[in-house]
């Protein structure tokens, strides 16, 4: 090999050992586990109570005509009975009517909910249920909930719902209370006198204003105790209170295994210390809630839903990332691939690019190695139903062929392709592969782009940031538009189009989500660094292609030297 040549290599060997050494190390380090002082779940101390609804994979409370087999219940309950005394459910429709009796085979005690709402004739029927349920099973129903958030929900009036607490009283000789969030509580102290005691909601994290999981469990106890002062005399009981394991952020509350565990473990340890009752929500997982409250509302169990584990095993240290070592590997082959992409391109180069070309391949290269790994798990864990799984693959395809692409765009010194080139009439597209290929990718990441921002905009309750894939591709198509680009000219319609829907939606964005929310300013960067790169002036003969593409859909077929004037 000539010595100009194994100079010439030197160079992007180098960056390439840099950038495989940062994705290794930043996997190291975001995948560092944490022991808590206090394990979340030890079968040695028994949980007072976990919330339980029986419903796995696509079963849904919504379908009126399942019924939940009593196999699959009694084997949750097998598994419940090792690290809880009680169960909270939440129902007796759909199956559950059977859980008082599976309960009594493993020594669980019940806190029998009745899901009331608008429907009088079948709150009646419900209620008749749950009544006979108690009288038969007198030593495993401890207490009955009539009604859960039914007032948060609207459905029901304080009259109606305390005639109807009223009327179950007399009927059984278990506890009677009702269930809803502390504020409504606070709100409706009138319902005090009428139930045994109290069973209060605490959710942190789907507060008005959202509450850090380092400062939740400090935030329920100081909250419980305004309700207890506003109920002197009656009991209190912790009816929910949790932390979710994965999804978006809310202003400062972010979902994590850690943050799940650690609050767990606080709350917990509050509980025996001030001795107060508490009721964990929940148990397992529930996929189903996911099309009602996004991502988030799947992940709040302290089980798995699927493989119907323990999350947090006692004595073993928890990560944010357990399957750290295959996302990081995963990472450091794509890093590869696209120094082998550029390598590749290299040989059909007369002389060696630019040291800022190589710059901008290890910028592409480190980008994706880090974030394919979480990128990939947000997919798995956020995609639902066919449109969630097309716009989340899609985007990812995006994030991993981008640098691959740009790779070779970089060394080769090839522009990106403008809209019309790629879309516009056959006498103004570009000829070569892979200047489509990269063209096509760009779209196809513009087009999911504004999707998310305007469900984002619009609809921003329930959706996740997609901060990893989208970073992932709009990188690499940065650095092409900033080194390839030329510094002046003309910009196409379309592109400036799109570049301002970014610009106005990050700063709705950030406005709307809050400046504690570091996945909302990641996503609002990325935003912003894709409009930044179809802001990029075009050549004159890019902005002829365009106004080709134009006059060609008004019926106008002009030749590009009268275009061009």
């Amino acid at each position: 090999m000539p010595k100009d040549r194994t100079i010439a290599l030197r160079t992007p060997l180098a960056f390439f050992l840099i950038s495989v050494g940062i994705v290794a190390a930043a996997w190291w380090w975001l995948a560092t586990p944490v022991t808590l002082a206090r394990a979340p779940i030890d079968a040695a101390t028994k949980l007072e109570c976990v919330s339980y609804a029986p419903f796995r994979n696509d079963q849904t409370p919504h379908d009126q005509t399942l019924i939940v087999s009593p196999q699959q219940i009694a084997e949750d309950l097998v598994e419940l009975a090792r690290v809880s005394r009680c169960i909270r459910t939440y129902s007796i429709d759909n199956g559950l009517d059977k859980v008082p009796e599976l309960a009594s085979r493993v020594g669980l005690k019940v806190l029998l909910g009745v899901w009331i709402g608008r429907d009088r004739a079948k709150n009646a029927l419900l209620i008749d249920t749950a009544i006979s349920l108690t009288r038969q099973y007198p030593g495993v129903i401890t207490a009955i909930i009539v009604g859960s958030e039914v007032l948060l929900r609207g459905e029901m009036t304080v009259s109606d719902l305390r005639e109807i607490i009223r009327s179950v009283k007399p009927r059984v000789d278990v506890p009677v209370t009702y269930a809803d969030v502390w504020e409504f509580w606070l709100r409706y102290r009138e319902i005090g006198p009428d139930v045994d005691f109290v069973t209060v909601h605490f959710l942190p994290y789907w507060e008005d204003v959202p509450v850090r999981a380092e400062d939740a469990a400090a935030h329920v106890d100081h909250v419980r105790l305004q309700v207890a002062a506003a109920f002197p005399g009656k009991d209190i009981l912790i009816g929910e209170t949790g932390w979710p394991s994965h999804g978006r952020m809310r202003d400062g509350a972010l979902p994590s295994r850690i943050n799940q565990a650690r609050f767990t473990s606080e709350i917990l340890d509050r509980a025996r210390r001030d001795n107060f009752r508490v009721n964990l929500f929940e148990a397992y997982d529930e996929p189903w809630k996911r099309r009602w409250e996004g991502t988030v509302g799947g992940y709040w169990g302290l089980f798995d839903g699927t493989e119907r584990k323990l999350k947090y095993p006692a004595g073993a240290a928890i990560s944010n990332h357990p399957f750290w070592k295959l996302q990081m590997a995963c990472g450091i082959v794509l890093c590869t691939l696209v120094f082998a992409a550029a390598l590749l391109t290299l040989r059909g180069r007369p002389s060696p690019p630019r040291l800022a070309a190589w710059v901008a391949v290890a910028i592409s290269a480190t980008t994706g190695g880090i974030l394919l790994g979480t990128g990939a798990e947000k997919m798995f864990l956020e995609s639902f139903g066919i449109g969630g799984w097309l716009i989340q693959g899609l985007l990812l395809t995006a994030g991993i062929l981008a640098p691959l692409l740009s790779a070779n765009a970089l060394v080769s010194g090839r522009a990106l392709p403008s809209f019309a080139e790629v879309l516009g009439p056959p006498n103004g597209r570009a000829r070569s592969f892979m200047t489509n290929v990269l063209g096509i990718t760009l779209i196809v990441t513009t087009l999911i782009g504004v999707e998310t921002a305007l469900g984002l905009v619009f609809d921003s309750r329930w959706r996740d940031f997609p901060f990893a894939a989208l970073t992932m591709a709009v990188v690499p198509f940065c650095t092409v538009a900033l080194l390839n680009s030329p510094g002046v000219g003309a910009r196409p319609l379309a592109e400036t189009v799109f570049a301002g829907l970014f610009a106005a939606a990050s700063l709705y964005i950030i406005f709307n989500e809050g400046v504690h929310n570091w996945q909302a300013l990641w996503t609002c960067a990325a935003y912003l660094v894709l409009g930044i790169t179809l802001w990029r002036p075009r050549t004159v003969a890019v902005v002829e292609t365009a106004l080709i593409a134009t006059a060609s859909a008004l019926g106008e077929v002009t030749p590009a030297r009268q275009v061009s004037g």
